[in-house]
């Protein structure tokens, strides 16, 4: 603790100053008084000469002093201007009011460091403060920046396609009215020459020009269209769940599949891919199973109540599990031990994946297919050929790539059966396994470099 008393008074500090030698602190008034009479006064502790000239003020001392409430100083002061005590009982008071002014210094002391603690921790928390509105602000900001780009791109994109379509609607239009006109004139000829040739042989007669059967190809166009359309939503969908899969509502949409059906295909390629349709033949033993948020990779994100699975350019921002898989894997939540079970997954919207069973053991880095308990069928999108893996080993299965997989699990016959869907049910590959553990349904999607996707179908069962 800090001595705030005069060594000649006794007392508080009054105007506290510095002398040379030992450069000891006394009350100005004191040193002054001490002087009087001497020609050549010293130090009153170290006897070192000085002269009133050197004296300096302690402004720290006079800082301290300053932080004595005024009450304890006024009655000091009155204490001060009271005859002291001699002898004994001098001493006797001097010290116990030593102690006093020691134990009053203390006090003061520590309550100039909590008021000083206390002024920095009321900064800190300031400052904080606004730096967390600060950094609100900012992420406020760049969503609504995000989110008013993707609206003008949307709009954009709107304006162009109905102008698009309008264009093309008049062209289809003008097309028409020409071929009308066409024929009308057609027809007056054909009325002339029908006059002149009525007698002549069958073979003789006029035939019209084939440049009137050209077919107006607006549908076609449309369609087109139709498919840009859909793939724009589909990357919207993508983007969103990058970005703010966690701002969002648990509510999806429902399954787009079930809506688009081909209508999004243009004729020619939806005459070569139908769209699968529900199969009839297994549909007794359908099974709702959907894709399990614990053990699916992290760069795969999950959407439409748990049924379809994409490629993600990002990490997504899944809870921490430690059955999560180190590659681009999914399982789902269900699993099998007894009895039949059938499901379907559409895989027409990627160009590489694999379709199967596994036990719940499997590593989380183990590959579908190339383990003892995992049995799945393969199409690789390089290589394109569909392919049956089981303990690493590859059948090829010579068959071109199915849009949509139904999956058929018979235990009391221990087998599983994949099969490409149609408008029928077409034999891909069955397997004989050798487990009594419970089966999970997985999958896996090839190169994280593309945007592929998986979707498990819904199955109305009988």
């Amino acid at each position: 603790a800090v001595d705030l008393t005069c060594a000649c008074c006794l007392q508080r500090f009054t105007e506290p100053v510095r002398l040379r030698g030992c450069s000891p602190s006394l009350c100005r008034p004191c040193i002054v008084a001490y002087c009087k009479g001497r020609q050549r006064p010293g130090c009153p502790l170290c006897r070192e000469g000085f002269e009133l000239k050197d004296l300096r003020p302690n402004r720290e001392l006079a800082a301290l002093v300053s932080l004595i409430p005024q009450e304890v100083r006024e009655g000091e002061l009155e204490t001060r201007d009271e005859p002291k005590p001699s002898g004994p009982d001098a001493c006797s008071d001097r010290s116990s009011a030593g102690r006093r002014l020691e134990e009053k210094e203390e006090e003061i002391w520590d309550i100039s460091k909590q008021l000083e603690m206390t002024a920095e921790t009321i900064c800190l928390l300031r400052k904080d403060l606004t730096k967390a509105k600060e950094y609100a602000s900012q992420i406020k900001s760049q969503i609504t920046k995000d989110f008013c780009c993707m609206k003008e791109y949307v709009e954009r994109q709107e304006r162009h396609t109905l102008m698009f379509i309008e264009q093309e609607q008049k062209a289809a239009q003008q097309k028409i009215e020409e071929t009308i006109h066409q024929l009308s004139v057609e027809v007056n000829k054909l009325m002339d020459i029908k006059a002149r040739t009525s007698n002549l042989p069958e073979t003789h007669r006029y035939k019209g020009s084939s440049s009137t059967m050209n077919k107006i190809t607006l549908e076609e166009k449309l369609n087109v269209v139709r498919s840009a359309v859909e793939d724009l939503k589909r990357k919207l969908e993508i983007l969103l769940l990058e970005k703010y899969a966690q701002q969002f509502p648990p509510v999806q949409p429902p399954d787009l599949y079930q809506e688009t059906n081909v209508c999004s295909l243009p004729p020619e390629s939806a005459a070569k891919n139908p769209e699968p349709m529900i199969s009839s033949q297994f549909s007794q033993w359908a099974d709702d199973v959907t894709f399990d948020l614990t053990r699916v990779y992290e760069r795969l994100a999950v959407s439409a109540q748990n049924r379809k699975v994409m490629v993600s350019s990002y990490p997504t921002d899944y809870e921490p599990s430690p059955n999560r898989f180190c590659i681009s894997q999914v399982m789902c939540s269900q699993s099998f031990s007894t009895g039949c079970h059938y499901w379907e997954v559409i895989t027409k919207d990627s160009d590489g994946w694999a379709v199967g069973v596994a036990n719940e053991m499997i590593g989380k880095r183990d590959k579908l297919g190339r383990t003892e308990h995992s049995w799945c069928v393969e199409w690789l999108g390089p290589k394109k050929q569909l392919s049956a893996w089981h303990r690493g080993q590859e059948t090829l299965l010579h068959k071109d790539k199915p849009l949509k997989v139904g999956v058929f699990l018979e235990l009391q016959k221990k087998t599983v059966s994949f099969y490409a869907i149609t408008d029928k049910e077409m034999l891909l590959h069955t397997f004989e396994i050798n487990t009594s553990n419970p089966l999970y349904p997985a999958f896996w999607l090839y190169s994280l470099e593309i945007n592929g996707s998986l979707t498990i179908s819904h199955i109305n069962r009988r």
